[in-house]
Order: C-alpha cells, then structure tokens, then sequence
C-alpha cells in the first residue's frame, strides 16, 4: 500500500516519525513535513487523542506544536458538527453556494487534464496511491466550483472515492468551507500560490492573473465539460459468518478498524461493510482493499458484507457492541463513544470557537 501500510508496528513507527514542530511551519507545501497518518485516523486504527498523547510523551510543549494540534483538532471539529447536523452535512450547511450552476465535475479534474500541472499530477496521485496533499485538495475544490461553477456534492464524492482518508465530514464540510457553503468568502489560488506550494514555476495558465481579476473571468475552456462520474464499491457476497455462540459481537466498520478495541477480551469481532453505506458514500477499489489490509490487525477477525439486520436475524441473542458513529445509529446493541482529544460535544459554528473549548482543556 505504498507507505501507507496500515500493520499496526508500522502505525507506530509513522507515529514515531512525526515532527510537529516542522510540520507546522511547513506543511502547506507538498514537501513539507506532513505526517501522512491521516488513513490511519480516518479508518479508527488510531484516534486523535493518542496522537496527541504520543507528541506530548516525546516532550513536546503543547504551545510549541499549537498549529499540529489545532490540525488535529480540525478533524475532531468536522466530525462533531457531523454528529450534531447529521445528514444537513449532504447540503448546503450555512449558506447556499453562489454561482453553482451546474451539476458535475469538471472532466479534466477527472482525468488529471486541467493544464496546471501540479493539479494534474495530485490528481494522478490521488488515483494511483489514494494520497492527495490537503492544499492540492484545496485547490482541486475550487477549481471544480469556484472557476468550474458546480455545485461542491458531485466533486466532493468524487475525491471521496479515491482517497484512503475518506472522511465524509472532513470531506463535505471542507469542500463546503472552499465554496462559501460552510464560510463567509470561497477560497481561490493564482498560479503564484500554487507555484510557491508546490514548487513548480509554472507560467500561461488560466490562473495566471492578479487575484483581482480570477472570478472576473468566465469559466476557463479546460472546466467547460462536465461529467457525472459513474462510482460504485466492489463487494463481495453476504455470508453469513460462524461465530462462537456465547460470546457478544463486536461491529467494526468503515469508520472503526482499532485494534486495541477491548483486545483484553474474547469477543467475536466482525467487520460490517454495509452495501447500502458504499452505495450512499462509495470508495474505489484500491480503498476496500486497504480496509481489508487494516483488519489484518484485529486477529480472529470475520467480514460480513451485508446488512446490519442481517446479522441481527442470525443472531439474535447475541450482545452486539460498536462505537457510535453519526453512520451507525441504526446499528442495535450497546453505542460507546468514539475518544477524541478533548470530549468536547456539542454543535460550534465556527472551528475558533470550538478550539476556545479545547484550549481550556488544553492549557487548563
């Protein structure tokens, strides 16, 4: 899985290697010292809470590294405005999207085919390793909406479906964030920007102009056609697993592959892959064979590619535990909390006044 292995040792080495007080002076750039865990984070083999923990027990002063934290903290933030809005996260959360004409994305972000090319080649990162740098992400949002004028849902799908992190919160709020749907102004990059980041020298483009005049113009020829990509998951058949009959089922999921999940116990662990979750939120190919990679930690553990109900029917006095998740309330049996770093609960309009919460906890 190029180096985005998910074996536990190696989790733990790439937590090892952090460098937080790099990573937030130079993690906007492509080469910069981005951690590269983020898959791990997003399918639940880590939480942020440890993350942190881990910094800290290296001897790093929480101020000293407030920018990584804070980063961290932006992912907590998009899953508890997920847990408070639930589906109103789909649409348009604040405010509609301007100048969203049309439904689609641009077929040249599709084929990596917009002639910026440090665009192009994220765009070809991201299908061949499932790896998309966060500013390229940035750009690649308001490219498709705010020059291409789509609306952020079908783009926002679309990048979902490659990427190893896909985190529909911190997805479709993002995108959101990009377009004014979910901020107070869109967010847009010249060529200059983008050269700096990405260290290309690039001149000539359609973002070749003073910031003044870049949504002055109409839509650039490269965005003019618009597709509807076609995505779908690849599951294998629901067969039902044999279990041990007097112990209670553990449900991991998409969103949870934690492998020191009540590991001090005997519990059947199954791996519950929805169809009706990927037919809503689909991921590629390449994305299911890393959740596979993932469960490889959890020993003992079945996959069941069918309904939750299913399983229900198969066994139905059987004790079913999982961790709460705005995607799971529908499961039955005993919800515990998913860790965060601080606990903080509660719907915050904006990231500053959710991160005033966690400073207190922070700082004291």
């Amino acid at each position: 899985m190029n180096n985005f292995n998910p074996s536990y040792d190696n989790v733990k080495e790439a937590l090892d290697r952090i460098d937080p007080i790099a990573y937030g002076s130079t993690r906007n750039y492509v080469n910069g010292a981005v951690t590269r865990i983020s898959p791990f984070i997003s399918r639940g083999i880590i939480s942020t809470r440890q993350v942190l923990e881990h910094v800290l027990h290296k001897g790093y002063e929480p101020r000293s590294i407030e920018s990584f934290i804070q980063e961290l903290a932006w992912r907590d933030y998009w899953q508890e405005v997920w847990r408070q809005k639930g589906d109103l996260i789909n649409d348009d959360l604040k405010s509609p999207q301007k100048d969203a004409f049309r439904q689609g994305i641009p077929n040249a972000i599709v084929n990596g085919e917009t002639g910026i090319l440090a665009i192009d080649n994220g765009i070809n990162e991201l299908k061949n390793t499932g790896y998309m740098h966060n500013h390229v992400r940035m750009y690649v949002a308001s490219l498709s909406c705010n020059f291409g004028k789509c609306h952020w849902k079908s783009p926002a799908k679309w990048m979902y479906y490659y990427l190893l992190d896909a985190d529909w919160a911190s997805n479709a709020l993002s995108w959101q964030w990009i377009v004014g749907a979910n901020s107070s102004k869109k967010y847009i990059a010249n060529q200059d920007n983008i050269n700096k980041f990405c260290q290309t020298q690039q001149k000539g483009t359609f973002l070749d102009l003073p910031y003044e005049s870049l949504l002055k113009t109409s839509i650039p020829d490269p965005l003019n056609e618009i597709i509807n990509p076609k995505l779908y998951t690849n599951l294998p058949p629901a067969l039902i697993p044999s279990i041990n009959s007097e112990l209670p089922i553990l449900l991991y999921n998409f969103y949870n592959l934690d492998p020191d999940w009540h590991n001090d116990k005997e519990f059947n662990r199954i791996l519950l892959l929805e169809p009706e979750f990927f037919a809503k939120f689909p991921v590629s190919d390449y994305t299911i064979t890393f959740i596979y990679k993932c469960a490889e930690n959890i020993p003992g553990i079945k996959v069941f590619c069918g309904n939750v109900n299913e399983l229900l029917k198969a066994f139905p006095d059987h004790k079913f535990i999982f961790k709460e998740h705005p995607l799971n309330e529908h499961y039955p049996g005993e919800g515990q909390s998913a860790e965060t770093m601080f606990g903080i609960k509660g719907y915050y309009p904006s990231f500053f006044t959710f991160w005033k919460k966690c400073s207190k906890v922070l700082y004291g």
